[in-house]
């Protein structure tokens, strides 16, 4: 997949840790949760992100950082304004990011509900892989799509799924799973 060319990555605090946004001339073109270290994460956003190098974010860019910081907070927010660049994202890729996108604050879907609702029943697992490969998180919130049964699923992001369970607490998102939260 093609990344969009960034103009500049910023890193910002959040009560998980450092994560990282990156932007360019068509809008946000990466998102990075917490790697467990500021260093880390800023490595990482060298890595996605060359030759852009971190710089003070624009107006809107402050803004996204803003609502991504209150997300993370458990605060109510909608971030469906924050112009994403899709360069490069396969089109399958990019439908799920907009269905995912959708999702209100403190709801889940399943996989194969997110499938069902592409016109694509029976594609539980691509849609899996695609939100497995969401350069875009928490902006599309993939931690709001869960396995068959109300079960956790997957979650690529450092901690995996402590931080996914992490999230959708912070949300106070509605589980049917008893116990879903043990260890937390």
């Amino acid at each position: 997949m093609d990344t969009p060319r960034a103009d500049g990555f910023a890193l910002f605090a959040s009560d998980l840790g450092f994560c990282g946004i990156a932007w360019g001339p068509g809008g946000i073109c990466g998102a990075q949760l917490p790697l467990g270290s500021e260093q880390a994460t800023r490595q990482r956003m060298y890595r996605r992100f060359a030759p852009a190098g971190e710089l003070a974010p624009p107006p809107e860019v402050r803004l996204a950082i803003f609502g991504v910081v209150a997300l993370l907070n458990g605060e109510r927010i909608d971030l469906s304004g924050i112009t994403l660049d899709m360069t490069g994202v396969p089109p399958f890729h990019r439908r799920v990011y907009e269905l995912a996108r959708a999702i209100p604050m403190g709801s889940t879907l399943t996989y194969g509900e997110v499938a069902a609702q592409l016109g694509k029943p029976g594609a539980a697992r691509a849609v899996g892989q695609a939100l497995g490969s969401n350069p875009f998180a928490p902006v599309v919130p993939c931690h709001r799509v869960l396995a068959a049964g109300g079960k956790a699923g997957g979650f690529s992001a450092t901690g995996g799924i402590k931080t996914k369970l992490q999230l959708l607490l912070n949300e106070r998102a509605a589980f049917g799973e008893p116990g879903l939260f043990d260890g937390i």
